[in-house]
């Protein structure tokens, strides 16, 4: 027996003890026992009609993708229709009715709710963890169920993820990265994704894409963070679709980055739509071999079946291998107690886990923010020193998105800067409110759903234009607002707000319909779905909006517009 092996049934060993003392743990409003976790085997309940859930993010087929050259491009990254990254991001597993109360678990690195604000202290010396600095921590190694430093002591990662390489490649940058440090921060995932617009595997620029990992992880090691180099299987659902291409690509970064101690391999994000944990491993049994004969010592990190959930199948089956860990997704406002439950019972039966990705919102990635539930996740992750990485960057219209929609920066960020998501991220990583940030002259604004852009100034006084438009289901009226015009090479831009009146019952959900003139296209959007048909715009409410009770309104809706403008029906 190595002493590795004799160290990890040590650690089992003394692990097993502790569960054997029955110490109840409280939370959400429930007594857990380690013998006692809650378990569900359950479907995930499935997405409404008509959307696209996290796991099924849409992707416009290889066919279809002629300027793969120019993914990478700046200029070509606000071009991409929606419709190739959908903002939604994993189905919502069934389970019970979310619970009355919120209690937070104890632990080693507390946190604690207080009216649903995220509290850390600033003193992290009460943690049994290493939340390690990459120069202090080195190369890495798993040991029974945690994530060690080289003399064997556990380390925690916590950052963030980029989103999709391919779209939103800006922020791969040193300066950013050394400010993601600055935060509080010790890893950064680089999320490549495989199959959808722009995709390593769907005529996306393959050199661009590992020109942009290589640089991340470079990026990383100077600004003292681990890299998780990530093949972000998604729409492709059975990491077994592209097993060739992720053999080839895992070869070379692995033989590249060889002996770079901050490197961690993700070899699969999220199998979904029925790839099974037997599918999983014959996929991780012919990966692994390859980055292992490059870089020996490499921790790896490997998904679980149904969006990274099914961590109790890896737990009954894992893997032969050392230095695996497996990965559970979550967010918070969709998974509570069920999968937390479910994560808990496994790192206490010794498996290795890694949350290599989750968010605050809903399971859409857009939405409403749950941060009482988001508090109980940390809470519990801190008090098993799980590691966890927080989705995503980009300033994205959606919840999730670390940075405001108007924001163009790729470093230098203030505290206006940020979303709500992007604040109890940068809150939970350095212990402190915003207020550690550099602060700008203007106010934040919203404290939920992303504020409109801020356009550049007319180049003339605009006037106030009131412009009619149909509302659809119910006795509701809505007010389209020109606020702004301006021209940019030659085209006119407009900027429209709306609001909506409900003058009937109560409605959960709205649509309006506008007609512009033109050969109108939208260049921004905010605070609903927007679709445009020829020169008909239909608005559709968000989750978070949709809501009106009767005599009431919702505002900040709103959208430029550039070649064409409304016109009265």
């Amino acid at each position: 027996m190595t002493l590795k092996k004799m160290v990890a049934a040590l650690a089992a060993a003394m692990l097993a003890m502790s569960a054997s003392c029955g110490q109840a743990r409280e939370t959400d409003g429930e007594i857990l026992t380690s013998e006692g976790l809650a378990t569900s085997s359950e479907e995930p309940a499935a997405s409404d009609a008509g959307t696209v859930s996290r796991g099924m993010e849409a992707g416009i087929s290889a066919d279809n993708s002629s300027t793969e050259s120019n993914i990478i491009s700046q200029n070509n990254i606000n071009n991409i229709d929606s419709s190739c990254e959908s903002s939604s991001h994993m189905p919502a597993e069934t389970e019970k009715e979310k619970p009355e109360s919120s209690a937070v678990v104890s632990g080693s690195h507390p946190a604690s709710e207080d009216n649903g604000q995220l509290k850390l202290p600033n003193d992290e010396s009460s943690s049994n963890y290493t939340n390690s600095k990459y120069s202090g921590a080195g190369t890495l190694q798993v040991i029974g169920s945690q994530l060690c430093d080289g003399s064997g002591q556990p380390v925690q990662l916590r950052g963030v993820s980029t989103h999709g390489l391919a779209w939103y490649p800006e922020y791969v940058n040193e300066a950013f990265f050394k400010e993601l440090k600055g935060w509080g921060a010790n890893v950064v995932r680089l999320a490549m994704y495989t199959a959808e617009y722009g995709g390593y595997c769907s005529g996306g620029d393959k050199e661009a894409l590992k020109a942009l990992v290589r640089k991340g992880v470079s990026a990383a090691a100077s600004a003292g963070l681990y890299a998780i180099v990530d093949w972000h299987v998604l729409s492709d659902q059975n990491p077994l679709t592209y097993l060739a291409e992720s053999k080839a690509f895992f070869a070379e970064m692995a033989a590249e980055f060889a002996g770079q101690g901050h490197v961690l391999y993700e070899i699969c994000n999220e199998p979904n739509g029925g790839a099974s944990w037997a599918d999983i491993k014959r996929y991780a049994s012919e990966v692994i071999p390859v980055i292992r004969a490059a870089d020996p010592g490499a921790v790896v990190l490997v998904g679980t079946p149904t969006w990274s959930q099914e961590i109790d199948k890896a737990a009954a089956d894992p893997l032969p291998d050392e230095n695996v860990m497996y990965t559970l997704h979550f967010y918070a406002a969709t998974h509570t107690d069920n999968l937390r439950s479910r994560m808990v019972k496994a790192v206490e039966g010794g498996l290795p886990v890694f949350v290599s990705e989750f968010g605050i919102c809903d399971a859409s990635g857009s939405g409403g923010i749950d941060e009482a539930q988001a508090a109980q996740w940390v809470a519990a992750m801190d008090r098993l020193g799980v590691s966890y990485v927080a989705w995503n960057l980009s300033n994205k219209n959606e919840t999730s998105a670390i940075f405001q929609t108007n924001c163009q920066k790729t470093a230098g960020f203030t505290a206006d800067d940020l979303s709500p998501s992007g604040r109890w991220v940068y809150k939970l990583l350095s212990g402190s409110g915003a207020e550690g940030l550099p602060q700008s002259s203007e106010p934040s604004g919203q404290s939920q759903p992303p504020v409109s852009p801020q356009p550049p100034a007319p180049s003339a006084p605009v006037p106030e234009e009131s412009v009619p438009a149909q509302a659809i289901g119910g006795n509701f009226r809505c007010e389209a607002l020109l606020v702004n015009s301006w021209e940019n090479g030659g085209q006119p831009f407009y900027q429209y707000e709306l609001t909506l009146y409900n003058d009937g019952a109560a409605c959960e959900g709205w649509e309006v319909t506008l007609q512009l003139d033109g050969a109108p296209a939208v260049s921004d959007s905010w605070n609903g779905q927007f679709t445009l048909d020829g020169a008909t715009l239909t608005i559709r409410s968000m989750d978070y909006n949709g809501s009106i009770p009767a005599g009431g309104s919702i505002a900040n809706i709103g959208f430029i517009v550039s070649g064409g403008r409304i016109v009265a029906e």
